[in-house]
């Protein structure tokens, strides 16, 4: 497959890349500043500014698929959803927070739990206006993908859980790897099984 994969440098977007490429997926990596990514038989770097409308369409086009993994605080969304309908393209996958997903048993966001650290609000209520916009669009194949409360590197053991709109706890709290997370997301790339969907990845 051919993907376009905005973010291409992150955290989240640089483990994304290399399973991509593990499976041998053609990925056009987009960011800012791509001198980080070295071009490859599968990977061709794409320095970006997501705000030029007409380089973003035009990086986008001919791809079967984009994943966007950049912070939502300061995103323009329609910008970016313009972008990806003008290229064509249908197939869309997010890299989600996990803010917006229900405290286990309780109707209530964990971004609005007591506990929930104010220096992380404004990318999670972000995040979850995001989604909110996505749930509008009936022309794009979306998924929206969030990890667990503690998201960051680690291993890739391709062991994990899937869930829908609850947060996932486990027997050491509500954890997901950056590799397992680009497991889980390289999957549904894949196998297409929660188009127009969001669910969540914790061990």
């Amino acid at each position: 497959m051919k993907i376009a994969l905005i973010g291409a440098t992150g955290m989240a977007g640089s483990r994304i890349l290399e399973e991509l490429v593990s499976r041998g997926h053609y990925v056009k990596a987009l960011a800012r500043d791509t001198h980080k990514v070295a071009d490859t038989e599968r990977v061709m770097a794409v320095d970006i500014d997501l705000n030029d409308h007409d380089a973003l369409v035009e990086a986008l086009r001919g791809q079967d698929a984009v994943i966007s993994a950049v912070r939502f605080h300061g995103l323009d969304a329609n910008a970016l959803f313009n972008a990806i309908h003008d290229s064509k393209v249908r197939r869309y996958l997010v890299v989600g927070g996990a803010g917006s997903l229900h405290v286990p048993h309780q109707n209530t966001r964990v971004l609005d739990s007591e506990d929930f650290p104010e220096a992380y609000k404004p990318e999670a209520e972000a995040a979850a206006h995001f989604l909110d916009k996505l749930k509008e669009k009936d022309d794009l194949d979306w998924t929206f993908i969030s990890p667990s409360a503690e998201f960051g590197p680690g291993k890739r053991t391709g062991e994990f859980r899937l869930g829908k709109d609850e947060l996932l706890v486990g027997e050491e709290g509500s954890k997901i790897s950056a590799e397992d997370f680009a497991v889980a997301l390289a999957d549904e790339l894949e196998h297409n099984n929660h188009i127009q969907q969001r669910f969540t990845v914790g061990y």
